[in-house]
């Protein structure tokens, strides 16, 4: 007749627990286990385990013999003494049983709710990691002296347990909101690239060039140097080969290298670890470790100092990027695109910028014409940004004078797109507090400089002497006349400010002009 087998040791019960809360992927089935495997060790009719939460409240995470009702209640210590008395030791500690301190599961036992407990046996434990205070567990049972046969030592060993098991889980859950905090900067990186990129507007055989350049080069792995004047987009052309690549599911991550203090760059682009230098707190990532998988944009390359340029040749040569302060190498995979309004080569020539990482930048050059440069993309360019001003503003038309156009082409335009941009919405902003739904020539006079040519074009101003005839004083009255519709024309139609302008008085300029038939309803202050 075969014996049933014997029942578990203490200790034999908690290696199994031991095993069970090293094996697999810590989750909170583990608190529930070790309560479950207390049972079967201790003669307890209820238990729970506690984690201790950021406002001090006592969190139950798993219970037995317990109705439901608990796992959905907090704790707070002040109003339950048994609980502060065990939070207060580092010991276990054992209420007599006829203690008259309040239980806090009276009337929650599953099999006996909403009835109160008289008698029984209660312990409890803190539970700590280190010197901190994670939680605590508690033991109930109806008979008397319940417990009095279980030593310290065991009580300790399970607290022991499932504070380890509670300092596991913290760790993955931290681990895991850590994971999902960088999978969601990485897609508001991207969403952000999408979002920021913008367009390139025209239809100049010069952009069609530029296109086409970006398009040939966008979905392979090479280095991309962008060249061109300030303002003419470099940054748009980063985006668009980007968008255009592989690697546009993962993120481009954009530093402004004229912006990097010398003494921080470093860290910047390549990380540092915890006590690297004053002020590293906690170790960090930098944008090329943000960059992996996808691509880095390092606008103005030519401000880069020449003690990184090394660094930098080092990562395109072989992938390595190294943190300050560490003693080991991290791998990554970043497509770089680099832009600059500098001429590297003659950087390079006077010793400012490396030759070898100027070669190796210079892959696949893609060079950005000013805006003078592309015929006919002016006109498209400022239908583009009214567009742009009337959606932001909310305004049902907004239109610019054809005359106004016309001076906009003759500019040259130094600060290419981004300066007719700007001027574009300086003046519309002017129209708009002159209520006016089109923008005028006179919108644009606080901040444009005219030569002959562009007076010519704006204004009908004469540029040159005349090659016929004419009477001398009918030349001079008709020019006469023009001057004062500029003057009036720049200076929003006041004849005070006209006067200024031409440098006379004011009651002479409005008889001389009223005498040539110019308007004289306009404002006279």
């Amino acid at each position: 007749m075969s014996q049933a087998p014997a029942a578990p040791t203490t200790e034999q019960m908690l290696l199994e627990i031991a095993l069970e809360l090293n094996s697999g992927v810590p989750s909170t089935q583990h608190y529930q286990k070790l309560i479950d495997s207390l049972q079967r060790v201790l003669a307890c009719d209820a238990s729970a385990l506690f984690t201790l939460d950021q406002q001090q409240q006592l969190v139950p995470v798993a219970s037995k013999g317990l109705s439901s009702e608990v796992l959905g209640r907090r704790f707070l210590p002040e109003l339950h003494p048994r609980l502060a008395m065990i939070l207060a030791s580092r010991q276990p500690v054992r209420f007599a049983d006829d203690s008259p301190l309040p239980d806090p599961f009276d009337g929650l036992f599953s099999d006996d709710p909403h009835h109160e407990i008289s008698v029984h046996s209660c312990m409890g434990c803190s539970l700590y990691v280190g010197d901190s205070l994670v939680g605590a567990i508690t033991f109930d049972a109806r008979q008397p002296a319940a417990f009095d046969h279980v030593s310290d030592h065991t009580i300790s060993t399970f607290a022991a347990l499932a504070a380890a098991s509670i300092r596991n889980i913290s760790l993955f859950e931290a681990l895991n909101r850590a994971n999902r905090q960088q999978r969601s900067l990485n897609q508001l990186l991207i969403d952000e690239a999408r979002n920021k990129g913008g367009k390139l507007i025209g239809i100049s055989p010069q952009l069609k060039q530029l296109k086409t350049n970006i398009h040939t080069v966008a979905q392979s792995n090479y280095a991309v140097l962008i060249s061109g004047e300030t303002g003419t987009g470099k940054e748009v052309v980063a985006h668009q080969i980007h968008a255009q690549s592989l690697r546009n599911q993962q993120p481009m991550v954009y530093v402004n290298c004229a912006a990097l203090p010398e003494s921080l760059a470093e860290s910047e682009l390549f990380g540092h670890v915890k006590g690297a230098f004053t002020g590293a707190n906690n170790q960090r990532a930098g944008k090329f470790e943000l960059a992996d998988g996808g691509t880095i944009f390092l606008d103005e390359i030519g401000e880069l100092p020449l003690s990184l340029q090394a660094k930098l040749l080092r990562v395109l040569q072989q992938g390595e990027v190294q943190r300050v302060g560490a003693d080991k190498n991290l791998q990554v995979d970043v497509r770089l695109i680099a832009a600059t309004n500098r001429d590297l080569e003659q950087e390079v020539a006077e010793g400012r910028f490396r030759s070898d990482l100027f070669h190796r930048l210079k892959v696949f050059p893609i060079h950005v014409p000013p805006l003078r440069e592309r015929e006919g993309d002016i006109p498209v360019l400022v239908g583009y940004i009214l567009d742009n001003i009337r959606r932001q503003f909310h305004l049902s038309t907004l239109h610019i004078h054809p005359k106004a156009l016309q001076l906009l082409e003759a500019q040259p335009w130094h600060g290419n797109v981004r300066e007719l941009e700007h001027s574009l919405m300086r003046a519309g902003l002017h129209a708009m507090r002159a209520q006016s739904k089109v923008i005028e020539v006179k919108h644009f006079m606080s901040e444009l400089k005219l030569d002959d040519k562009t007076q010519e074009l704006a204004f009908g101003l004469p540029a040159a002497l005349p090659s016929q005839s004419i009477s001398m004083r009918d030349a001079q009255l008709a020019y006469q006349k023009q001057l004062i519709e500029h003057a009036l024309a720049v200076n929003g139609g006041v004849w005070a400010k006209a006067a200024q302008f031409l440098q006379m008085d004011r009651g002479n300029l409005f008889r001389l002009g009223k005498k040539l038939g110019v308007k004289v309803g306009a404002k006279t202050q």
